[in-house]
C-alpha cells in the first residue's frame, strides 16, 4: 500500500533524497535490449534533460543521478527556503516554464 509523502518526506529529518523509478513488465528505459535487438540508447539523453529542466522549476537540487537500462537513482536535495522565497509571480513564471497556459 502506498504511503503518503507527507509521512515519507520531513525537511525537518533530512533535506536530501534518494529517488528510484522503475520500469516494469521488462521495459527498457535506455540500452539495448538482448531479447529484440531494439537500441533505445536514445532515451538516456531525454531523462538527464527533463531531469535537470525539472529541478530548476521546481527549487529541488539534483546531487546525483543514474540512468541505467531499466531504472534510474536520483539523490535530490528539497530547497525549501529557496521555494519560500518565491513570490506568486515568480512561481507562475516557473510554472510557465514547464507548462504551457494562460
Amino acid at each position: 500500500m502506498a504511503t503518503a509523502r507527507s509521512r515519507q518526506v520531513s525537511l525537518v529529518d533530512t533535506k536530501y533524497y534518494h529517488c528510484i523509478s522503475r520500469c516494469v513488465r521488462r521495459a527498457f528505459l535506455c540500452g539495448e535490449d538482448k531479447a529484440t535487438g531494439k537500441s533505445y540508447e536514445h532515451r538516456r539523453g531525454w531523462v538527464e534533460e527533463k531531469l535537470l529542466q525539472l529541478a530548476k522549476v521546481f527549487c529541488i537540487d539534483v546531487c546525483a543521478y543514474a540512468v541505467m537500462s531499466n531504472h534510474t537513482h536520483i539523490v535530490l536535495y528539497v530547497d525549501d527556503k529557496k521555494a519560500k522565497r518565491l513570490t506568486d509571480k515568480a512561481i507562475i513564471i516557473r510554472w510557465h516554464k514547464q507548462f504551457k497556459g494562460t
